[in-house]
């Protein structure tokens, strides 16, 4: 059984009811929030402690595991303490805005032999299991095409929180907070980007932070990708499609468990159909979002083959972000990986 402290009420509040999910592999004892009243509100049942001060979870000696679900600028200062604290971690998106403090983490977590799991929840749901079934059975072929689209409503309301739509704050804009996961998905199912090209602006809200881009991928297999992102649009939605050599898979429009709703998947020769269809019925169901996320972090916790999100999954997505931002203000193309001597290694902010 891992003891679990939930540091924030906030989207911490879906990491529990994802917990609930898996009362024989974890246990919460523990929710940090400075509005304790916030903390209290999520008691369903429950026997958790509520505290308003971080320090009483790393001080805990019975906590395995700290779940960060705080604000972006203190992911990684509490991610080393508690790594220091002997403590695994579970770290919300983005593990953290600098290359040099990935560095810095892994170096942390290889002292202290404990293990880091950044938050990519959308890879998980029945979807996105098929999807892999079908890569794993040989009928998708390779990757030829991506096109994403997070096409997002955020206005006053959403920003009314201070540290949003800051680059103190949130430490980025559309790219970072909103389109982060969608690029997940496209390196997690179709490889690694070799280089990109990107523009970034803010035309929907009055913040510091870029509301709109648009960027174009060259995968390090040679596959090529748009991604198209906006908080202005009417409705929250996202689009995904792959088009593979073989095989074309769409997803619906869900915004936050693209996985969870039902995805096309069309043979390029209608003569293969049957040939997916059956794979596709063979698959079993699959958990969605942080229930998935925190199975396959189960599964490694226990020793057992698993999926769960590596650190290198997170220093890989915060290579990738670097890299945009660095596109959409030199107008240059940028090629991965992002080494030391990068401009932005140090950091993007501006």
């Amino acid at each position: 059984m891992t003891r679990v402290a939930i540091l924030g009420a906030g989207i911490g509040a879906e990491h529990l009811v994802a917990y609930r999910t898996l009362p024989d592999a974890f246990d919460v004892t523990l929710i940090v929030d400075q509005d304790t009243a916030r903390a209290e509100a999520l008691r369903d049942g429950d026997s958790f402690v509520v505290a308003d001060n971080i320090a009483t979870a790393l001080q805990d000696p019975t906590i395995d595991l700290i779940d960060i679900c705080l604000p972006p600028h203190l992911h990684v200062p509490v991610t080393r303490q508690a790594l220091d604290a002997g403590k695994d971690v579970i770290c919300e998106k983005p593990l953290a805005t600098a290359m040099a403090d990935v560095d810095r983490i892994r170096q942390a977590a290889h002292t202290a032999r404990r293990t880091v799991y950044p938050v990519f929840q959308y890879r998980w749901g029945p979807s996105l299991a098929q999807l892999r079934a079908l890569i794993a059975a040989g009928l998708t072929g390779q990757p030829q095409t991506a096109s994403i689209e997070t096409h997002w409503s955020r206005g006053a309301d959403y920003y009314a929180v201070p540290w949003r739509g800051t680059w103190a704050g949130e430490q980025g804009g559309a790219v970072l907070g909103h389109a982060i996961h969608n690029h997940d998905l496209l390196t997690h199912l179709m490889g690694p980007v070799a280089a990109l090209s990107a523009f970034t602006t803010t035309r929907v809200n009055p913040i510091e932070t870029e509301d709109c881009a648009a960027i174009t991928f060259e995968l390090a297999n040679g596959a090529l990708a748009t991604s198209s992102i906006t908080l202005g649009a009417a409705m929250d939605e996202t689009r995904l499609r792959f088009v593979f050599e073989n095989l074309t898979a769409t997803s619906g429009s869900t915004p936050y468990a693209p996985g969870a709703a039902p995805w096309s998947f069309i043979a390029r020769d209608p003569a293969r159909q049957p040939e997916v269809d059956a794979v596709l019925a063979q698959t079993p169901d699959a958990p969605t979002g942080f229930a998935g996320f925190l199975t396959a972090i189960a599964q490694d916790r226990a020793g057992r083959p698993n999926s769960a999100v590596t650190l290198e999954d997170g220093a890989a997505s915060v290579a990738l972000v670097t890299a945009i931002y660095h596109a959409a203000r030199t107008g240059e193309r940028v090629t991965l990986p992002i080494t030391p001597d990068h401009p932005l290694y140090e950091g993007w902010q501006p």
